[in-house]
């Protein structure tokens, strides 16, 4: 079970120090609670492990007591500080980002550690070379990265495309806008003002979203 080991461990000399290196860096109680559900080896591990755990994640430019600090904790937690600095030159690769972006990237959504190589290809090929985007745009707002590809950011893009392109939309939003909204409020921004004009538009938006991105979204 997940959380067995806490039952085996020595509350003097394991948990009460690991808790207490936790709440240093900041955390209350309720995040240290959240933190520890999702990694529960930064409650069970050795306390040496712990604190290099505490200080690979300020290495990756995310400053204890701020609120992704946790998150980057969860990062971090399962990776050795070699595969870290792997996956941070893979980002650096993959989205042409320089030393100065990766690592505003990382610390914007440190879960981007944790995305799979093809994963963070397919966004790089998508975001980049699809739809336009300049590689420190997406650094500066990396929590892109964290929405699904096929779910949310390609059928939000040929929608808003489909919108721009046919002089439907008053005002040109970013895509970081487009993306960043729940689905009921871009159906209200982006969709529904535009049912006459449009009448499939949401039909096909929802059908993009199920997968099935149509070659050119349709007006009749």
């Amino acid at each position: 079970m997940k959380f067995s080991n806490i039952l085996s461990c020595n509350l003097e000399r394991v948990v009460k120090p690991n808790l207490a290196v936790l709440q240093g860096c900041g955390l209350g109680d309720c995040d240290v609670a959240k933190l520890c559900i999702s990694a529960p080896r930064l409650l069970t591990n050795n306390p040496k492990r712990v604190q290099a755990i505490v200080a690979c994640a300020q290495n990756i430019g995310v400053p204890r007591g701020s609120r992704m600090f946790r998150h980057a904790l969860r990062a971090v937690a399962s990776l050795r500080e070699e595969e870290v600095a792997a996956r941070v030159e893979y980002l650096r690769n993959t989205f042409r980002w320089t030393d100065a972006e990766v690592g505003m990237a990382v610390s914007k959504f440190p879960p981007v550690l944790n995305k799979s190589k093809e994963s963070l290809q397919r966004r790089s090929e998508f975001l980049i070379s699809e739809a336009g985007l300049e590689p420190v745009h997406i650094a500066q707002r990396s929590v892109i990265l964290g929405h699904s590809l096929e779910g949310r950011l390609r059928p939000r893009y040929y929608a808003v495309k489909f919108l721009k392109e046919n002089g439907l939309l008053k005002r040109d939003s970013s895509y970081y806008t487009v993306f960043k909204e729940s689905d009921m409020t871009f159906k209200k921004k982006f969709i529904h003002p535009h049912k006459e004009a449009a009448l499939h538009l949401e039909e096909d938006y929802d059908a993009a979203c199920n997968g099935e991105v149509p070659t050119n979204f349709r007006f009749t």
